[in-house]
C-alpha cells in the first residue's frame, strides 16, 4: 500500500464520518451529500490505486 491510496482512504473514511455526523445533527442536506460524495470518491480512488490485481 502506498502512501497516496493510505492518504485517500483516510480522507474518504473522515469525511464521511462527517456525513454521518451532519445527518445525526440534522444538518443541511446538500453538505450531507456534498460530503457523502467526496467521501465515496476519495474511498474509490485509495482503493483503484491498491495494486492488488496486478
Amino acid at each position: 500500500m502506498s502512501g497516496l491510496s493510505a492518504l485517500l482512504i483516510f480522507v474518504g473514511l473522515f469525511f464521511a464520518g462527517g456525513a454521518v455526523s451532519f445527518w445525526k445533527q440534522k444538518l443541511p442536506k446538500g453538505m450531507i451529500v456534498l460530503l457523502a460524495g467526496a467521501s465515496v470518491l476519495a474511498l474509490l480512488a485509495g482503493i483503484l490505486r491498491l495494486d492488488w490485481w496486478s
